[in-house]
């Protein structure tokens, strides 16, 4: 649901830090007619190039701009008892009892099957029902990396691996990336007490997008960068599992790089990812996909697309997505962020019922995670405050909250039937606010 206003996060934490509008524009190398614009609520978006910046010259972490997690109930609550659950999963008690040893019904392939099957619910938004699931299985991987022989503890440690790399995102997704980021530490060490050579590399990559959502963008795109340059130096892209993590590595390092300001080498890094791309198909086939890295000349487009609506060439965007066939093993929640970013390259353009269309669609088939997006409400946000209003955007409004806000505040709700505006702000305006993009498994 909507959260709190960019403009007055922006304003609050300017006046936390003492700072004029000049000197947080000085600071953060933002014009200071963007950072007015959205002050005043004339703008109610910023790409993440533009929110990276404001973020370190306000001092603060990324996530402090985007608004409420994507996990957090519409009630702002975000350390309920299931997520305590999983709180204590990840860290359970500092010299404690040992887990307890499996049972005899106890199976290390249901259990992989179980944490592929967390790792779908939480492509699908399905947060809460992971929350829910998520201590056990961490707690019966721990119990299998402790018990039986060699082989039964690898496989036990590498459940571990997966179960808490899925604990590190919840907790990104909750807003908690400190407690993340020591999920992650765990999984990487359980990762590598196994023996396979793709688990530290593909938790690196859960890391790298841990660093990007607290705006440590150097970080993020120099372990990205080391971890893809071992994959390739040991061989492993010979392999479709070991070309995915590899893909999935350098998709992340060129989004840190873009995001830092440097969309060309964003841009050499994607059209190498999407070379390599085609041959994944070519390989013999892998492990279960649900618990590999995604990489495939689906989730490159996709990529490209967001890059494209990111640096302002929403043209581009939609001429990527036009007649874009995406593969099987594309999870819902990439397909949804395609969506959002035609969505947002239709309301770059000024054609608001395009934007309307493209977010009907992505109503249709995915309305929780729609809710869970930012991008979302800001999109519709945008097209909300233009003097005209296509058909179906006051539906999209009151789904999201934000007619009924509207209404509330005393502002009126005009609604029209032209479908094409002109463009709002000026040449240059930031056209989006989102930290969910596209993040690796």
């Amino acid at each position: 649901m909507a959260s709190e206003h960019l403009g007055r996060t922006v304003r609050r934490l300017r006046r936390l830090a003492d700072l004029t509008q000049e000197g947080l524009a000085e600071r953060s190398d933002v014009s200071v007619d963007v950072i007015r614009q959205l002050e005043q609520g004339r703008k109610h978006s910023a790409r993440l190039p533009t929110l990276h910046a404001l973020a370190n010259g306000l001092g603060v972490e990324l996530t402090t701009l985007l608004g409420d997690p994507p996990a957090v109930a519409s009630t702002g609550e975000n350390d309920g008892p299931r997520f305590v659950a999983v709180r204590r999963a990840i860290m359970p008690t500092l010299w404690g009892p040992p887990p307890p040893p499996t049972g005899p019904d106890f199976s290390p392939e249901r259990l992989r099957e179980q944490i592929a099957d967390a790792w779908t619910q939480y492509h699908a938004a399905e947060f809460d029902t992971v929350m829910k699931v998520l201590p056990e299985l961490i707690a019966d991987a721990r119990s299998a990396a402790a018990t039986g022989g060699e082989e039964e503890r690898g496989l036990g440690f590498a459940a571990l691996a997966k179960a808490l790399q899925l604990g590190g995102h919840v907790a990104v997704r909750m807003g908690k990336t400190d407690l993340a980021l020591t999920s992650l530490e765990r999984a990487t060490e359980a990762a590598g007490r196994t023996s396979d050579p793709l688990l530290v590399p593909m938790i690196v990559n859960s890391v790298a997008w841990t660093y990007q959502r607290q705006g440590r963008l150097a970080d993020a795109l120099g372990v990205a960068l080391h971890a893809a340059a071992a994959i390739q130096d040991a061989g492993h892209t010979d392999t479709a599992d070991g070309l995915k993590v590899w893909g999935a590595l350098t998709m992340s390092a060129a989004t840190s790089a873009a995001r830092s300001g440097d969309y060309d080498r964003a841009a050499n890094m994607m059209k190498e990812a999407e070379k390599e791309a085609a041959r994944v198909s070519r390989l013999p086939a892998g492990s279960d996909n649900r618990m590999v890295s995604v990489f495939s000349p689906s989730s490159v487009r996709i990529e490209r697309v967001r890059l494209a609506v990111q640096y302002g060439h929403p043209e581009d965007a939609l001429s990527l997505s036009k007649g874009m066939r995406l593969s099987k093993d594309t999870p819902p929640s990439w397909r949804t962020w395609l969506l959002l970013d035609v969505a947002r390259a239709h309301t770059d353009l000024g054609d608001a019922t395009g934007a309307v269309r493209t977010l009907e669609s992505l109503r249709r088939v995915a309305p929780t995670w729609m809710q869970h997006h930012t991008s979302a409400v800001d999109i519709v946000r945008d097209l909300w405050s233009l003097p005209n209003h296509p058909s179906g955007l006051r539906a999209l409004a009151e789904f999201l909250g934000i007619a009924t806000q509207r209404r509330e505040s005393g502002a009126p709700a005009r609604q029209g039937t032209h479908g094409r505006h002109p463009r709002p702000g000026r040449p240059g305006r930031p056209g989006r606010r989102s930290g969910h993009s596209p993040e690796p498994t």
